[in-house]
């Protein structure tokens, strides 16, 4: 019996040997048929298996097979399903074709319930939901246009203006780290379009760059620095440049995180540009996790729910196989989702850590807490749990950047708008630290400008920054978080004192009846422009430390400006021509070329050179002929 029993088992795992040793390794690359340009985010399977994988930003995958009868199924949304027999190859490359029937969907409800119905291409579809009759008639390619229906919504800003430094001498503002507004704006630009005038926030757009400070050498976090030249768009002006540079923390030297993917698998999200990229992006931030950082997943769409609990960043396969089998379907509980999320990161939290819900969606909240008001609301009551928030925006049509912008200003957050691979490795690889580790909150600034050396100033972006003079001195106004390594850069423009038609910057007012203003006695004999104030918290603490210092009238010829006074000065009149703002003054976009040309400094991930080639591309330059 014994003799039986020990042949059974050594059967037994000859043939498990046998089978792990038929089981390999299939690489390939993933190319539309068509351009032959690489396609990230297909979904690789082995068919009748879960196993999966998907393509990286180079249209690359690896997929372990269990023999030589597997085939491989690619699925791609827009494209037509491959299925291809992988036999004794070890690389399989693929191309697939665009799919050119039109898929549409239909939501019929009646009687308090909801049928989804699918159709492709030229067919008519007939059915009952809930006693409702459902018929569509036949739906070509002309008829699709007529459906789509853009519903993308921004909020509405209103340009600062100059203010007069006698009346007003007092500028107040939260810092701001979120840069969805420049990839935003990339997209539209890419896609031949102007983009809407609200989705410009110059502020998002100059601070989507790195820029060359230098790191910080006393106890606090960041450094702050400050360069005053001519103002390119206005001779007879100034610009003042200020800028922050975060202390860098090595990847290593991180503290743990205890991170919560929140994603919406809601049917608003089933296009290429949506969850395919958002899986992608998320492999990515996977293979930069750490033994001590853990991860959770929650998703969202009728009804939210945990699809994987908090698992160490080391055990990267159990993390990633969640992400590959997620598919899109369904309404919208984005209020679900958060309180899911922030129960389940208060859960592990760990104290001195990085402690972060990651929501990726396109904003499109319509089940239970839907509105702006409620959905703020809700994020402001988890603030105070030291869960930091970060939104990740997707997709096109239908984002609701206003909605996404207000959540991350009220979550102690940040927020990027992801539109392509590219952009995802840089939120998520190039930026690590700085996305997902704070090393200063509620970072307020405040500038008093001396009335004896300045008639106005104006600062450019930030207008849903702005914040009352009392707030600064109030430890429980919130304001904006710097992550490690982190940039953040402003800019004022300046009328000096002594300026020809000073007074037409702020108009005419007449003089007080009840009141008048005296400079003090020393203002005009020193020679400050102005008194910078900086107040920041440490992460965990609730009372704010004060940096100030001051900046003279020296001014920097415009020939030796830094490359990045001169880069940002660009990205700061590119803005304001795409929102053909009243203070662009002489700017024109051959100018932001010139400017942006000759400060592209080292630029090592080629972000700067990207901004040349956009303000070049053909459909801008089209547009700009048109003026």
């Amino acid at each position: 019996m014994k003799k039986t029993i020990c042949m059974l088992l050594l059967a037994l795992l000859f043939v498990g040997l046998r089978a792990e040793a038929q089981e390999r390794t299939v690489a390939g690359t993933v190319r539309d048929a068509a351009t032959n340009a690489a396609l990230p985010g297909v979904t690789v399977t082995i068919k009748g298996t879960s196993r999966g994988a998907a393509t990286d930003e180079f249209g690359k995958y690896t997929i372990k097979v269990p023999d030589d009868k597997a085939t491989l199924v690619f699925d791609y949304i827009g494209y037509e399903q491959k299925e291809v027999k992988v036999g004794k190859r070890q690389v399989v490359d693929v191309q697939l074709k665009p799919d050119n029937q039109v898929l549409q969907e239909v939501v019929v409800a009646g009687y308090g319930t909801e049928r989804k119905v699918r159709f492709r291409g030229n067919t008519t579809i007939q059915g009952v939901a809930s006693g409702v009759n459902v018929q569509r008639a036949p739906v070509s390619m002309a008829d699709a246009e007529v459906l789509r229906h853009n519903t993308e919504n921004y909020n509405y800003i209103k340009e600062s203006t100059f203010k007069d430094a006698k009346k007003a001498p007092l500028s107040t503002f939260s810092i701001d780290v979120d840069k969805a507004s420049y990839s935003n704006v990339r997209r539209f630009l890419n896609n031949g379009q102007k983009p809407p005038v609200d989705a410009v926030r110059i502020e998002e757009m100059i601070n989507y760059f790195s820029y060359d400070y230098p790191q910080p050498t006393g106890d606090a976090p960041f450094s702050v620095i400050t360069e005053l030249s001519e103002c390119p768009w206005n001779k007879e002006n100034q610009l003042l440049h200020i800028g922050l540079q975060g202390k860098a923390i090595p990847t290593e030297n991180l503290p743990a995180a205890n991170l919560v993917f929140l994603i919406d698998v809601s049917g608003s999200m089933d296009t290429p540009d949506k969850l395919p990229l958002v899986k992608s992006g998320f492999k990515l931030l996977v293979d930069q996790l750490r033994p001590q950082d853990k991860v959770a997943i929650v998703v969202y769409a009728g009804a939210a729910g945990m699809v994987l609990p908090s698992t160490p960043g080391n055990n990267k396969d159990k993390i990633m196989q969640p992400i590959e089998m997620l598919e899109a379907g369904g309404s919208t509980a984005g209020g679900a989702g958060i309180n899911l999320a922030y129960a389940l990161a208060q859960e592990q939290f760990v104290k001195g850590g990085n402690n972060r819900v990651i929501l990726a969606t396109d904003g499109d909240f319509n089940v239970g807490i839907s509105s702006d008001s409620e959905l703020t609301r809700l994020i402001e009551k988890k603030r105070d749990t030291g869960i930091y928030l970060t939104v990740l925006g997707f997709g096109t049509g239908n984002l609701k950047d206003s909605r996404m912008e207000q959540l991350t200003d009220k979550g102690n957050g940040n927020y990027a708008y992801v539109d392509n691979i590219l952009e995802a490795k840089k939120v998520f690889v190039n930026e690590f630290g700085g996305t997902l580790f704070t090393i200063a909150k509620d970072v307020k600034l405040q500038l008093e400008f001396n009335p004896a050396k300045v008639k106005a100033y104006r600062l450019i972006g930030y207008e849903n920054r702005a914040l009352q003079d009392e707030d600064f001195n109030d430890d429980k106004k919130d304001a904006g978080e710097l992550g490690s390594g982190h940039t953040v850069t402003a800019l004022y423009e300046i009328v000096p004192a002594n300026a020809k038609n000073s007074d037409t910057a702020t108009g005419k007012v007449d003089d007080l009846k009840y009141q008048e203003t005296k400079l003090s006695a020393g203002a005009a004999a020193t020679d400050e422009l102005l008194t910078l104030k900086l107040r920041y918290k440490d992460p965990e603490s609730s009372q704010s430390k004060l940096i100030t210092s001051t900046v003279s009238t020296k001014a920097v010829p415009a020939n030796t400006t830094s490359d990045d006074f001169r880069f940002s000065a660009a990205v700061a009149a590119f803005g304001m021509l795409l929102r053909d703002s009243e203070f662009k003054g002489s700017a024109t976009y051959a100018q932001v070329l010139e400017l942006a040309e000759g400060a592209l400094g080292e630029d090592k991930e080629g972000y700067r050179a990207e901004f040349v080639r956009l303000v070049k591309s053909k459909n801008l330059l089209s547009d700009i002929s048109k003026r």
